[in-house]
């Protein structure tokens, strides 16, 4: 079994029958040497330039047994694996297995052998029908070639193929359901391509209970599925479409229920085209090869996707890699519904790396709508996110550096030991912390509690830890953060060099719109938190661009607008804040360091507003609450300290830190 090595209990050993389902398929039988040692072990460094850091990731590999004479024994194989946070999908889909070549749907009538399926029995016909043998309900091809099925059958047909060559099944109108297996049954070929031919519909289902259940189609070998035809796969006692090996689709229209997994690659799955529905008791789609590093994975560059799943959406024991096509997924019941505590029900899984560089997404997930145990890199593609937990989480790496996030509901927005926004939309909404850095090797608590009592001045923000080794860093894109726990919260330390940051914070004096345990620099960019003012904290005063902090002295409702005004009368910001706030702390390079500035409520806006924050206004009718000194912490705050629990009570079901399965 393959896991990260942690502190914690790793989010696979929390819950083993899920873990262990794989091996319960007969699909992955007799395959170890297709694809070379089953201990092929690929390096990868966890480097984070922008973070300015490195994280060993260490896995375990699959056991192999060692047995004398009095006892038997495992022996768990260890070896480094880094992720680069911020590699490309080419990069990761480069070090991973060889994909084979997806088959043709091309095929000639003159050549292929028609088999007749009628009701229990079946015939067939034409050059090359001496490689069909039929013994009552069960059609057995033994050889490669093309072989165009029609009609409906009560029975099997098994692909036994020693010879070598693809087979090649055209699915010419078929509706084949079999009462003692699977319908298709691939026991060996080098490789199978389904083709789903225009214009027909297909079906296939397999029994309800019969020994080593896998899937309605169930293949040994490569597997590709195309044509423009469609094809309805009912996995009545496990899974819908399994491959042992690799599974592509390229097209066609195919719709999967399954009483476990939907369709399943264990080397890998790759979608490059098509309209795809898949109703799951078990994952939506996945790939769960634990014994190669270079396998396991899931890659979707094209295709219409739709996934309802009990459990994982899309689930990778490796790597999961977006570039294009249209996803919905629902798991879990959606975010509002409650999750059992042993129960995974994430959006999208990876164990190693989760990359998405386009494509649309609508995830609505109980658990994490993002997971990975390893990195999540996002440079692409239009997300809209719906948690009962995390919106993004990432174990170790989250890089964000293009795309638009739009988090609508989470308990907390984004989660990772290390996090990097570069470039691109990020929105969140949570009910907990917006950004949490926290996890990784350092244990996690929240002491962070609702309280109307104000802090001391000097009073740590949102709890007592000391500061470690996360981060969080913003070099540009825009930030929005609407949160009920903190809003920007680091477990370690926190870095703004550029972009746009807009925190609508906390109501509640025990959370804080920024809430930091380390260093705290501003350097560039623009940031702007507004929120309660009991757990207030500031920019570190070694910062090379200049800010302001400043408590109102009294609670401003929502909507009000709040100025910072230079003292020539200049507004160099404009906030209406979308909930009660307190506080206001602002950076941009319109602040002179030791200059006052006057904070104001009332006027009107001007300019472009970016969820409530312009960059200028008109002091017309406005009226004066305080004046701030830019690089003076106001009173009961924190420079670059504080500082708060990570990953908080969790939603229904969560544990701090996300460490959830």
């Amino acid at each position: 079994m393959r896991r990260f090595t942690r502190t914690d209990q790793s989010p696979a050993d929390e819950n083993p029958a899920l873990q262990n389902r794989a091996d319960q398929n007969p699909s992955d039988r007799e395959d170890g040497d297709k694809k070379g040692s089953a201990f092929r072990r690929v390096s990868r460094t966890l480097a984070l330039p922008a973070a300015g850091l490195a994280f060993a990731l260490v896995v375990a590999g699959c056991a192999t047994a060692a047995t004398t004479a009095s006892t038997s024994s495992e022996t768990v194989t260890q070896a480094a694996v880094s992720v680069d946070a911020a590699q490309t999908a080419a990069e990761v889909l480069a070090a991973n297995g060889e994909i084979a070549e997806a088959g043709s749907a091309a095929w000639d009538a003159a050549d292929a052998v028609a088999i007749a399926l009628d009701g229990d029995s079946a015939t067939a016909s034409g050059t090359g029908s001496d490689a069909v043998t039929i013994d009552g309900d069960t059609v057995t091809i033994t050889a490669a070639g093309d072989y165009v099925l029609s009609g409906d059958f009560t029975g099997q047909v098994v692909v036994n193929s020693t010879g070598g060559g693809t087979v090649r099944l055209i699915l010419n109108g078929v509706d084949i359901a079999s009462s003692t297996g699977a319908a298709i049954a691939v026991t060996d070929a080098d490789d199978v391509t389904v083709v789903l031919a225009d214009g027909t519909t297909n079906s296939l289902a397999d029994a309800s209970e019969y020994t080593d259940a896998g899937g309605a189609l169930d293949s040994s070998a490569d597997l590709t599925i195309t044509g423009d035809g469609s094809l309805d796969v009912t996995g009545n006692a496990n899974d819908g479409i399994v491959s042992s090996d690799g599974l592509t689709i390229s097209s066609g229209t195919v719709t999967v229920t399954a009483v476990d997994d939907g369709i399943r690659g264990k080397d890998y799955l790759v979608i490059d085209g098509g309209t795809i529905t898949v109703t799951a008791g078990g994952d939506g789609l996945k790939s769960d090869n634990e014994d190669d590093e270079m396998l396991g994975f899931v890659a979707v560059s094209d295709g219409d996707i739709d996934i309802t799943a009990d459990g994982d959406g899309i689930a990778a024991q490796t790597d999961v890699v977006v570039t294009g096509g249209d996803l919905s997924i629902v798991t879990g019941g959606g975010s509002t519904a409650t999750l059992a505590e042993d129960a995974s029900a994430k959006g999208i899984k990876s164990g190693v790396i989760t990359v998405i560089e386009g494509g649309s997404f609508a995830i609505d997930a109980a658990d994490d709508a993002l997971h990975s145990d390893g990195g999540v890199h996002l440079s692409g593609g239009d997300l809209e996110l719906a948690s009962g937990d995390d919106g993004v989480h990432a174990e170790y790496a989250l890089t964000i550096d293009g795309g638009s996030v739009d988090i609508t509901t989470s308990y907390e927005g984004l989660e990772s030991k290390a996090i990097t926004i570069a470039d691109g939309t990020v929105n969140v909404v949570a009910s907990d912390d917006g950004l949490n850095a926290a996890g990784g090797d350092s244990e996690t608590t929240d002491e962070s509690e609702s309280s109307d009592t104000a802090a001391e001045p000097g009073g740590m923000g949102g709890g007592e830890m000391e500061a470690g080794d996360q981060t969080v860093t913003i070099t540009g894109g825009t930030l929005t953060v609407d949160a009920d726990g903190d809003g920007l919260d680091s477990n370690g330390s926190m870095t703004i060099s550029g972009g746009t940051v807009v925190v609508a914070g906390p109501t509640n004096d025990g959370n804080g719109a920024l809430d930091v345990n380390g260093a705290f620099t501003v350097s560039g960019g623009t940031l702007l938190a507004a929120g309660s003012s009991g757990m207030m904290v500031s920019p570190g005063t070694d910062s090379e661009q200049a800010w302001i902090s400043a408590a109102l002295g009294t609670t401003e409702s929502a909507g009000t607008l709040v100025q910072i005004v230079a003292s020539d009368g200049t507004v160099v910001a404009s906030y209406a804040s979308s909930k009660d706030f307190s506080s206001v702390v602002f950076s941009s390079d319109a602040i002179v360091d030791g200059e006052t500035y006057s904070i104001l409520v009332g006027g009107t806006a001007a300019g472009e507003a970016v969820a409530g924050y312009s960059a200028g206004g008109s002091t017309d009718g406005a009226t004066e609450v305080t004046t701030v000194t830019a690089g003076e912490a106001a009173a009961g705050t924190m420079g670059g300290g504080g500082g708060g629990g990570g990953g908080g009570a969790g939603a229904p079901g969560g544990d701090g830190g996300g460490s959830r399965p």
